[in-house]
């Protein structure tokens, strides 16, 4: 295994050229910058960026944004979002707003957003792959005759086909005005539609709306209400309900078998196994008690320990084991 040293200082040096790297993306053609010519470019650059920064999405009929493209996401071209224009000293009046390739002999007009199959790109309808068809206008294929632009059937993970979706190239404004996600204002290079971690996922997997990243502090120790999840309601009952309510089928009966937050993984097993020898040994006294009172053996329509201990201290064997004590010291 290979282990890489660096001098005093040499982390430090690593950060500032990741940040050098993610402001001037592949404006430098490059050459590296003076630092006199880095901090012209970003007294320039940088207001247009917090200003006039555009996302893009690939967004499904049902306005899902399904894909939020970040610097590295391709284009039908091949060629990576931050390697097309993305910074606009005045946006375009004109929409769809067309962000063209800027590799030098790419036919590229406008970035278009294809989805991936795994790995590999997706199909047309006929039968070759996205990156054997032209990046021109109309997307004709290189391969046949016979395709007269690029239709793939491909169904993408909301459940509409990808030729049903739009890559869509929009300002803070007017996502604002949909009610979705813009983030905060960063002087990155083509950023795109990323704002948060959230944001690398797909949309239906996209459980964080604002699309910030992870909740305040504020959301996190909120008060569960009516409204949210079923699952959150049970278990703020079970932790809000005293001792006393373990004996009256709450909800805090019916989870003996969940870890607790403080308990390690010894104490854990070791209290599920004390839990089992507790219950065993009542039912057994249980069934001494009952022949002693009938003068004959427990019959089949009794229940018997081995039955009980199937449930594995299911919901309610706790208000069991309560009861069978009570019942044996009160005599």
């Amino acid at each position: 295994m290979e282990r890489l040293t660096l001098p005093p200082g040499g982390a430090a040096a690593v950060d500032e050229y990741l940040e050098y790297r993610r402001i001037v993306g592949e404006d430098d053609g490059g050459k590296q910058f003076t630092p006199e010519e880095y901090e012209e470019y970003k007294r320039k650059v940088i207001p247009i960026r917090l200003l006039n920064r555009l996302f893009v999405s690939w967004r499904s009929p049902t306005g899902v944004d399904c894909k939020l493209v970040g610097p590295e996401t391709l284009c039908f071209c091949t060629h990576r979002y931050k390697q097309h224009k993305t910074d606009f000293e005045v946006i375009p009046q004109r929409r769809p707003i067309s962000l063209p390739c800027r590799v030098p002999g790419c036919l590229c007009r406008a970035y278009l957003y294809v989805p991936l199959s795994g790995a590999q790109p997706i199909r047309c309808r006929c039968k070759h792959l996205a990156d054997q068809h032209s990046a021109a206008p109309g997307l004709v294929c290189n391969a046949c005759s016979k395709c007269s632009g690029f239709h793939s059937c491909f169904t993408c993970a909301c459940g509409q086909p990808a030729h049903a979706h739009d890559t869509v190239v929009e300002t803070k404004q007017e996502r604002l005005a949909q009610g979705k996600p813009v983030g905060r204002d960063v002087p990155y290079a083509a950023m795109g539609g990323l704002t948060g971690f959230s944001s690398l996922a797909e949309g239906y997997l996209r459980l964080d709306d604002s699309g910030i990243g992870a909740p305040s502090v504020e959301v996190l120790d909120a008060s569960v209400t009516a409204t949210d999840h079923p699952f959150l309601r049970a278990f703020q009952a079970s932790s809000n309900s005293p001792p006393e309510t373990l004996r009256d089928g709450g909800t805090s009966s019916q989870v003996p078998s969940l870890r607790k937050p403080e308990e390690d993984d010894m104490a854990f097993f070791e209290r599920r196994y004390q839990e089992r020898v507790l219950l065993k040994s009542a039912l057994a006294l249980r069934e001494k008690e009952m022949e002693k009172r009938r003068g004959r053996r427990v019959g089949n329509m009794h229940i018997r320990t081995s039955h009980i201990l199937e449930m594995q201290l299911g919901p309610f064997n706790h208000q069991i084991l309560a009861s069978e004590f009570f019942s044996l010291t009160t005599k």
